[in-house]
């Protein structure tokens, strides 16, 4: 009967001419799928990217569209309400025009001092509504000529003036801001020709005086 020896394992046959190391299992090689695995991650992450710059590109779109469209309703509201406000104005200077010869005769009636009673509260009323509508008189005598605001209807010649200048308002002019809707119907005097003006005289006449106190 044989002995076993203890203390020592039995080692497996190991062909003759092999090494050691032959001996020890080796480790799997990895498969396919587990080696294009990697690939398959990039190219789904730039689809990703490809798929984010998209969106982004139609985000962009999207805002400038939208910007473009505040602007244009923006100027479209601007628009209406320049045009809401000019056709007021021209309604308010239509309604006045017509009430303009109402307004002379009321002129002509306090000159001549037939403004009492009744027909002077009618007249006042009325002169203080046209006013809180915005129409305003203007033509002064002794201003200057400007034809903008200005009609000539009487033209003579005066030896006191330097200008043309009004010299008689006919009919007052009126205005409602800006726009006039009839100018002052006025008289105008120019200087006389060949007319030396007033004040051109008085400054020789002082030269004059003032050389002869130096000679004296």
């Amino acid at each position: 009967m044989t002995e076993e020896t203890p203390g020592f394992d039995e080692k497996p046959d190991v062909p003759s001419g092999a090494t050691p190391d032959d001996a020890e299992p080796k480790a799997a090689a990895p498969s396919e799928e587990e080696a294009a695995a990697p690939a398959g991650d990039t190219d789904q992450t730039v689809g990703l990217t490809a798929q984010l710059d998209q969106v982004r590109t139609a985000l962009a779109e999207r805002t400038a569209d939208l910007q473009r469209l505040q602007a244009e309703y923006q100027n479209y509201r601007r628009r209406v309400e320049r045009d809401r406000v000019t056709v007021k104005e021209i309604a308010v200077a239509n309604l006045l025009s017509e009430l303009l010869p109402v307004l002379d005769d009321v002129g002509r009636a306090r000159e001549h001092g037939e403004l009492v009673g009744g027909f002077k509260s009618v007249a006042e009323s009325l002169e203080t509504v046209v006013a809180k509508l915005g129409l305003q008189q203007f033509g002064k005598e002794g201003e200057p000529f400007d034809p903008t605001i200005h009609e000539a209807l009487m033209h003579s010649y005066a030896p006191d003036v330097t200008e043309t200048t009004c010299v008689a308002i006919l009919q007052p002019g009126y205005r409602i801001g800006e726009r006039t809707i009839r100018p002052a119907r006025v008289a105008v005097a120019e200087p006389q020709p060949g007319a030396t003006p007033a004040a051109a005289k008085e400054e020789k006449t002082d030269d004059e005086e003032s050389g002869g106190t130096e000679e004296a």
